[in-house]
């Protein structure tokens, strides 16, 4: 798990998540604010890419992931 402060100041978490078909993806939970869960789709087709790479792309892309991330579905 890592965290980043986002440009707002809104802290969030970051862990790696599945998605349907195998696919992969960065789950943004907030951290001491009120907001759904985001989650953005990785290139990574296994856990341990998937962690590769958001430790690889740091906070500046971090940010770029939540800026492109949709809202979770609850069901996922």
């Amino acid at each position: 798990m890592w965290c980043f402060d986002d440009r707002a100041g809104r802290r969030w978490e970051i862990v790696p998540g599945r998605a349907s078909w195998g696919a992969h993806v960065a789950l943004f939970v907030p951290a001491g604010h009120d907001g759904p869960v985001r989650q953005a789709m990785l290139d990574g087709s296994a856990w341990d890419q998937a962690m590769a790479e958001i430790e690889k792309l740091g906070p500046a892309g971090w940010q770029g992931l939540l800026d492109r991330s949709t809202i979770r579905d609850e069901a996922s």
